[in-house]
């Protein structure tokens, strides 16, 4: 598992949704570590929100992103948990056209290394929808660290090897 030095890079368009009712543009710290990542990576940040913890709220914003063709990949932070409140998971599935189930299996294996069995609070999740990528991670600061260090930095970088997610952008949208 590394980086093909014979595969161009291709920068990803990404969008970039936090869910809290309690986070502001000022405080949004899971959300600043993620953009300074995207940005450190070589992608770009298309667009950047916050969303109250309210499922059609989140959808909305979700379709939104998904119908602009500028935007590949979007990546939201907050809302997976097991709370009432929490709700990004039931979004996801508003929009969603096909489950990506490694992405949180992924993530709450290499999870537990950081937390432990505390891990199975986590409904991180991914979904492929209209050709749209997204990926719903914890809020926590941890959290987005292990998600983007630990499989999207890798999986959104086109010279990965053996296989990429945005070697298949091309054809998501095949029937």
């Amino acid at each position: 598992m590394a980086q093909g030095p014979d595969r161009p890079f291709h920068p990803v368009n990404i969008a970039l949704l936090t869910v809290s009712d309690t986070r502001s543009a000022r405080d949004d710290t899971s959300g600043d570590i993620l953009a300074g990542r995207i940005a450190d990576a070589g992608h770009g940040l298309s667009a950047r929100e916050i969303s109250r913890d309210d499922r059609n709220e989140i959808a909305a914003h979700l379709h939104h992103w998904i119908d602009d063709p500028e935007i590949d990949a979007i990546i939201t932070t907050g809302g997976t948990g097991l709370t009432g409140r929490d709700v990004t998971p039931e979004a996801l599935d508003q929009v969603k056209d096909k489950d990506i189930p490694g992405f949180g299996e992924l993530f709450r294996w290499l999870s537990f290394e950081t937390i432990g069995t505390s891990t199975i609070q986590s409904r991180a999740c991914a979904v492929i929808a209209r050709g749209t990528y997204i990926f719903a991670l914890p809020g926590s600061n941890g959290a987005v660290k292990d998600g983007w260090d630990k499989i999207l930095v890798h999986q959104l970088d086109s010279r990965h090897r053996p296989c990429n997610f945005v070697e298949l952008m091309p054809r998501l949208r095949e029937r």
